[in-house]
């Protein structure tokens, strides 16, 4: 298929033989395995990825959502589409954002779960006061800047849809899970197959 176009509903016949299949963690185990399948998947046409899991490392989805950005760039005859199966949860639904809507799929009976960030640290205060200011503010400056990196992904997740940042940031503290169906009508993605 040369010179795919960059949008248009595709029905389940488009998902026979995705070209790049995920499952798992997300981590930097399936980033090699993504980066080796997106290497080998054709410049042209349409190229799926299909992805199940139950979440993972944030920023390894951020980066293989980078990869797809720049791949689009790369080879505009292309079209990658998301197809997310059964489970596409948390850093899921991060690489998910990187794709516009009308390039999102869901199956049948698909939960996306949206949520915070999660951190476990403990800051342990000792020595000189001004080293502990310093270590504080430390966790200060990575508590807001993975507030801000969240909020950008939230927005690329929204972006296009009926849902509000309002709505997403209320929800999201509690684990946000929404169906295949639901996700639809509330235009976070294209379909469901």
């Amino acid at each position: 298929m040369t010179g795919a176009p960059s949008s248009g509903r595709l029905d389940a016949r488009a998902f026979d033989m995705p070209r790049i299949l995920l499952a798992g963690a997300v981590d930097y185990a399936m980033y090699d395995r993504f980066r080796d399948q997106i290497d080998r998947a054709p410049d042209e046409g349409l190229v799926v990825i299909e992805l199940s899991t139950l979440g993972g490392d944030p920023e390894v989805a951020r980066m293989m959502g980078e990869d797809v950005r720049f791949q689009s760039d790369i080879n505009p005859g292309r079209r990658l589409v998301f197809l997310g199966k059964a489970a596409i949860y948390s850093a899921g639904a991060t690489f998910m954002s990187f794709f516009s809507v009308e390039n999102r799929y869901l199956t049948r009976g698909a939960r996306v779960m949206i949520h915070e960030r999660k951190m476990d640290k403990m800051l342990h205060v000792s020595g000189p006061l001004t080293s502990c200011i310093a270590s504080v503010q430390a966790m200060l400056n990575e508590l807001e800047h993975s507030i801000a990196i969240q909020k950008e992904g939230f927005e690329n997740l929204v972006r296009g849809s009926a849902v509000t940042m309002e709505e997403v940031l209320r929800r999201a503290p509690d684990n946000w899970y929404i169906e295949a169906q639901e996700a639809k009508a509330l235009g976070l993605v294209a379909d469901v197959l």
